[in-house]
């Protein structure tokens, strides 16, 4: 695996962030999309515009997480609130831009602004051990939440599955497969999901967007003995797989309001956290009309076992936590979207429009 400094400083405007001195530059072997691992660079904007009225109104915004395969070069923001900061003051140390307007405000504008350069995702599966001594912060990825819990029946529902499986690479693949090969992408299911593991099992409900098959993906796991956890974040940019997976004009611009995605991981000592992305597969398999038995999707479902493009931005991995500053409802599902409340009233975030926000994306080459 080779290394190589990637940033050595970084600009940002508001607060004061740590900076992750390298990004980990993988094997360079191909796959079947034409994926490469020259490193792709993209400017968000989030502009927001809220309705002016006699109440207070509070704005939490998801920002990116540095990480291994992410770097955040800078982010900015500005508009005419009353307070504004970032923190990740929270139990799942989540970054995000907190911003308070006070009542008959005489507008509520606020834009944020962050660039991001990010690179593809992938293991070797060769360096997985089969040793379950996992650090203390893995473990906390162990235990059940209320979208995603630990139970006597999901545990025997997982142990069925993983029935044949020895070791936890082999328990992760049988679950993987399992989820990609009985859950299905339902588009009358509004944003990504809930996420109610539990709901879809037990009711064997298993047609769903993201969160929903990655919350169950990562239930099964959990339920077994493997720390996992969902990954929430957006669409940047073109794939190379498909459409379906991001798309954006000639010129790398992408108007990115809904392009909110959750993906998964799962731990493997030898190898940390492991990308996938089960959703994905059956997105693609739904909007393209394809069969398991297409060439396509036997390549991808091998592709995102291990394996993430790098056209969409990570966020965060909280699940059923409480906001910083508290908010009126807690604790909160996920922060995937952006989350906003007039007084005591949660704003729509499945609504843009509604809300009054927008997201866009430049990919600079």
């Amino acid at each position: 695996m080779q290394r190589r400094s990637f940033l050595k400083t970084a600009a940002v405007v508001g607060t004061t962030m740590a900076i992750t001195p390298s990004v980990v530059l993988s094997d360079t072997k191909t796959n079947p999309f034409g994926i490469t691992k020259k490193p792709r660079k993209f400017t968000v904007i989030n502009t927001f515009d809220l309705e002016t009225n006699d109440q207070v109104a509070k704005l939490w915004v998801p920002l990116p997480l540095d990480s291994s395969y992410q770097k955040v070069l800078k982010i900015s923001y500005n508009g005419d609130f009353d307070e504004a900061f970032i923190s990740n003051n929270n139990p799942y140390n989540t970054k995000l831009l907190f911003a308070k307007w006070n009542k008959n405000s005489k507008s509520r504008k606020l834009v944020v602004k962050f660039d991001i350069i990010m690179q593809e995702r992938s293991v070797n599966f060769s360096k997985a051990k089969n040793s379950t001594m996992y650090p203390d912060d893995v473990k906390e990825f162990l235990k059940g939440t209320k979208h995603t819990p630990i139970t006597k029946k999901l545990t025997s529902f997982a142990k069925e599955i993983t029935k044949n499986a020895r070791t936890p690479l082999e328990k992760a693949q049988a679950i993987f497969d399992w989820t990609v090969d009985n859950m299905y992408r339902d588009e009358s299911v509004i944003g990504c999901g809930v996420g109610d593991a539990s709901r879809i099992i037990d009711k064997k409900l298993f047609g769903g967007k993201c969160t929903d098959v990655s919350s169950v993906f990562v239930a099964l796991l959990r339920n077994v003995g493997i720390p996992a956890r969902e990954v929430f974040g957006i669409r940047l940019g073109k794939s190379m797989i498909s459409k379906s997976c991001g798309k954006a004009d000639a010129n790398g611009f992408a108007k990115i309001t809904g392009g909110q995605h959750c993906r998964a991981e799962f731990y493997l000592v030898g190898l940390g956290w492991v990308p996938a992305d089960p959703a994905d597969v059956t997105k693609v398999r739904k909007q393209e009309k394809l069969t398991n038995d297409d060439k396509k999707i036997k390549d991808l479902r091998k592709y995102f076992f291990g394996n993430w493009e790098m056209n969409w931005a990570a966020f965060n991995y909280a699940r059923d936590f409480v906001l910083n500053p508290k908010p009126a409802q807690y604790p909160l599902n996920m922060l995937g979207y952006p989350y906003g409340e007039m007084d005591d009233d949660v704003l729509n975030y499945y609504a843009p429009k509604e809300f009054k926000y927008s997201y866009t994306s430049q990919e600079i080459k």
